[in-house]
């Protein structure tokens, strides 16, 4: 059964920016594209580095230790190395509080 977390204000991932966030178990990249949250898994498909702490550059974000890339809004890895996709999670915004849904 999936249930929405509550990870934190919105005001506090600027546009642009990726923060890393406990939703339950997991540790999720919670991460800012013009205003709207995405959120994906904080561990590179590759070889577990922290995607959180990569550089967003518009809707994707780069892994700090090998450079793949990955789009937030579905977690698909779109370079090498990383070939297999991080699972991504549906978020809302509720109130100033945004929430992330997870099983």
């Amino acid at each position: 059964m999936s249930t929405w977390v509550a990870v934190g204000s919105v005001y506090e991932i600027e546009r642009g920016t990726a923060r890393v966030v406990q939703a339950g178990q997991k540790r999720i990249a919670l991460c800012n594209v013009d205003g709207e949250c995405y959120a994906i898994d904080d561990v590179c498909t590759h070889d577990g580095g922290p995607l959180g702490e990569g550089t967003l550059v518009g809707d994707r974000i780069e892994c700090p230790r090998h450079g793949a890339l990955f789009d937030v809004k579905t977690g698909r890895a779109v370079t090498l190395p990383a070939i297999e996709p991080v699972e991504s999670y549906p978020v809302r915004v509720v109130d100033g509080t945004v929430e992330v849904e997870i099983e």
